[in-house]
């Protein structure tokens, strides 16, 4: 009798593992869809990044002394955040992006 619980309990849990992983590869589909809209601003000019995303939220130099552009939105009552940083010779060389779908 056991064991047939312990069955019956897998068929009924194996759904929700199944689901699981849906939403996971929804997920990384959407991360990797974000990442290649962004990417393609690096090795352009700050002013390209500006001209097509806006004014930046915020701007400031970090600890290696380059810029880094911040661009906030709300989605769904979700923070999306950008950060783009940018070369002394006013060229993206990396992002960051958190919470954007």
């Amino acid at each position: 009798m056991i064991k047939f619980k312990f069955i019956i309990l897998i068929f009924l849990l194996l759904p929700f593992v199944n689901g699981c992983q849906t939403i996971k590869q929804k997920t990384d589909a959407i991360v990797e869809k974000e990442n290649q809209k962004l990417s393609k601003y690096i090795g352009k000019s700050s002013e390209v990044l500006k001209t097509e995303l806006g004014k930046p939220d915020e701007d400031y130099k970090n600890s290696k002394g380059n810029m880094e552009l911040i661009y906030r939105a709300k989605k769904y009552g979700i923070l999306c955040e950008r950060k783009f940083e940018v070369n002394s010779s006013l060229i993206v060389i990396g992002f960051i992006s958190n919470g954007c779908f």
